[in-house]
């Protein structure tokens, strides 16, 4: 049976900090003398840099603090794990999260790795991006694979509901995501046209491609932005979604973009940043991208100084009863212009540039993404 009480945090090779089991369903988290001498705060609010014992609350992370949940995998990473979980001849119900974290190990998304590391993966080889697909669509079906490792060695730190796999290329990092069960069959196309309309409307997005498939339109990749090269090796940024700052779970949608845009001033105190999250909601009203939980905005420190990441997860999609997941000025159904420069104004934008904006967006989206929004 796998379990752990008590792992080390580490940060490119320092010590973070120890995290244990405490009482029943939570966990205590202290950082250690040099990373209180060195380090930063993970997680400004919630994981002061501070000496003492912090003790996370039993919800919404099953009594994790937000930041460290954030490097557990999510949807298909999960269903993948739990798939290894029972190959090993383990109970997922019963493997908690300090266990899952030790799962992680080194590969989770940011820069935070894990000790002890209990190791189930196996050396990962990209192979047929469709034969992957497929693979990948047989598990969705509860049907069995042939070569879990690989998948599992591919996705199985990965969040979010689509399939995706993690791998090099040209160096680099990149995430390649293929369709989920009722997915449309153009949906990497859909993302990739979605981010690149994005990248037209001023909002920063990562570098993108579309992956040639001889069985749809192709597969949406993009370089992952916590990763990146310094000509010698490849390094890891701190990330925390704004889902594990304000530790608030993405299932149950609680936001508003008012808070969304408080969050980014008290992090990066800067105007720029607020234009870029402002932006990004424009984009995701016109576009009609409704599934903008809390999980779908992330920031990312250098150590330093906090900012806002690269856009992600762009595409056409509600949320539950077809409203956006974080509401505009409390408006979550049809938010109007009058919703988003309300948002802006009370955030300290001048009328005039959100405005100018919110046109800019809409104008783009409307030319470029017509044939997703007829329907």
């Amino acid at each position: 049976m796998i379990t752990a009480d008590k792992l080390e945090v580490l940060y490119d090779g320092m010590r973070v900090g120890t995290m244990a089991s405490y009482q029943r369903y939570r966990t205590a988290f202290e950082y250690s003398a040099e990373w209180l001498r060195d380090g930063f705060s993970i997680s400004p609010f919630s994981l002061p840099l501070e000496p003492g014992v912090k003790i996370a609350g039993a919800v919404p992370f099953d009594g994790l603090f937000g930041i460290f949940a954030d490097s557990l995998p999510d949807g298909w990473g999960r269903l993948l794990v739990d798939r290894m979980l029972r190959k090993n001849g383990e109970d997922p119900a019963v493997t908690g999260p300090l266990a899952r974290l030790s799962i992680v190990g080194e590969s989770g998304m940011g820069a935070l790795e894990y000790r002890p590391v209990f190791d189930m993966q196996k050396q990962k080889q990209t192979g047929d991006l469709d034969w992957l697909a497929e693979e990948c669509a047989r598990v969705l079906r509860s049907e069995k694979t042939e070569d879990l490792d690989t998948l599992f060695a591919l996705g199985g730190s990965s969040g979010g509901a689509r399939p995706k796999i993690l791998t090099e290329i040209e160096g680099e990092e990149w995430i390649i995501k293929f369709p989920s069960s009722g997915d449309p069959e153009d949906i990497g196309l859909m993302e990739y046209e979605y981010t690149e309309c994005a990248r037209e409307c001023g909002i920063e997005v990562p570098e993108s491609r579309l992956f040639p498939s001889e069985k749809c339109a192709g597969y949406y990749g993009c370089r992952r932005f916590d990763r990146y090269s310094d000509g010698v090796k490849i390094n890891k940024l701190h990330m925390a979604s704004a889902s594990a700052l304000l530790e608030v779970s993405h299932r149950a949608p609680s936001l508003d973009y008012d808070s969304l845009m408080a969050l980014t001033w008290q992090l990066t105190r800067q105007a720029g940043e607020m234009e870029k999250m402002y932006a990004l909601m424009c984009f995701n009203v016109y576009a009609h991208n409704r599934d903008d939980h809390s999980n779908n905005f992330s920031y990312l420190c250098d150590g330093r100084s906090w900012r806002l990441s690269p856009a992600y997860d762009l595409t056409y999609s509600d949320s539950i009863g077809g409203e956006h997941a974080t509401t505009v000025a409390g408006e979550g159904k049809d938010p109007t212009l009058n919703d988003m420069l309300a948002v802006g104004r009370k955030a300290g934008l001048k009328e005039k540039r959100a405005k100018e904006i919110a046109c800019e967006v809409r104008e783009r989206v409307e030319k470029k993404l017509s044939k997703y929004l007829k329907g």
